[in-house]
């Protein structure tokens, strides 16, 4: 397939990006490059002969039709979003502008080039989501694909927007879509403002580790590069209109999770004292949702996917990864919000 993937220097995006190209797609990243975007993300296949980088902003409608109409994809798969729950409560203006005007701006444009190509069943708009816009679980229980929204946060509600404006572009237009909503991601290349990469860099510095409140929020973790590849099936096989959910099988709550990655590093890199000695809890952020949990049992059962990644496995590669890649590390530390506590109402 040649695949249209918005952005594709993110973090999930690079690891679609890198992950198609292997299987043998063609693969057009469409990114603006704003501060947690990285084209060292794709390096690896920059040179590839079925790659190519348009630096385009998807609230740009003409840019998006320009790069339509040269590469003629045969599905989207819609991964550009402003995604740190943090930022959004300190600037919700930005998630407005990209999540829901931008995926706007790239239905249309999608909606205008399939009809120019006499609307093809095999077309696909791929929508790529979060299980946050369910909002929070009670002690039992999974989100599935018939969960009511409810999102609690100002990313969360953004994204929910989002989800209604491309399932209302199929309902009204006929467009093919798909939406995928999937639980916290991590792994290599995740910009450095998320829980996991924030724990690996104040541990190796020796600062204190923050822990949001008691550290008691759960939340069910699925490696980056397991990730790609169920969006990967969604994109080829999963059935117009219809929705999956995407789960790692990896519920952990905050304080644990933070250990484990603790004891990692005591093994693989030990100090005359314990990681977990610089473990600090910190105000709560306003709003923290305490739990999330996916179901994915219908991408299994139509797809054949699931998870290949154990939480500690995937911890290990990650922490593993941000030890052998400083020179990554150092290039970001200059952004915002590098490391910083964001999200605080004060």
């Amino acid at each position: 397939m040649k695949l249209l993937v918005t952005g594709g220097a993110g973090f999930i995006g690079s690891a679609v990006v890198r992950q198609a190209i292997a299987e043998g797609h063609y693969v057009v990243n469409v990114d603006a490059l704003t501060y947690a975007a990285n084209l060292a993300n794709v390096s690896a296949v920059a040179a590839h002969s079925t790659y190519a980088f348009e630096q385009v902003d998807i609230c740009d409608g003409p840019a998006l039709a320009a790069v339509f109409a040269q590469h003629a994809p045969d599905a989207v798969m819609h991964l550009a979003a402003e995604s740190h729950v943090d930022r959004s409560i300190d600037g919700p203006a930005a998630f407005v502008q990209t999540n829901l005007v931008g995926t706007f701006t790239l239905l249309e444009a999608a909606r205008a080039y399939w009809i120019a190509q006499g609307a093809p069943d095999s077309f696909r708009f791929h929508h790529v989501s979060t299980d946050e816009v369910f909002g929070s679980l009670g002690a039992e229980g999974a989100f599935n694909e018939t969960s009511p929204y409810a999102p609690n946060s100002p990313y969360a509600a953004s994204k929910a927007g989002s989800d209604h404006m491309v399932r209302a572009w199929g309902h009204t237009y006929g467009l093919p879509i798909v939406i995928s909503n999937c639980s916290n991601n991590y792994g290599p290349y995740q910009f450095p403002e998320k829980l996991i990469p924030v724990v690996i860099m104040a541990a190796v510095e020796g600062r204190p580790i923050p822990i949001y409140g008691k550290g008691e929020n759960v939340r069910d973790w699925l490696y980056v590069e397991d990730h790609a590849g169920a969006l990967l099936q969604i994109v080829e096989h999963g059935a117009p209109f219809e929705t999956y959910n995407v789960g790692g099988h990896g519920e952990c709550a905050n304080l644990k999770l933070v250990q484990m990655i603790c004891a990692i590093l005591d093994e693989i890199r030990p100090t005359n004292r314990l990681y977990s000695d610089l473990i600090t809890f910190v105000k709560d952020r306003p709003g923290h949702d305490m739990r999330y949990a996916i179901d994915a049992a219908k991408l299994t059962s139509e797809l054949g996917w699931s998870p290949k990644t154990s939480l500690n496995d995937g911890l290990r590669k990650t922490v593993t990864w941000y030890l052998d890649n400083q020179d990554w590390l150092a290039d970001l530390k200059a952004r915002q919000g590098v490391g910083q506590r964001l999200g605080l109402i004060e």
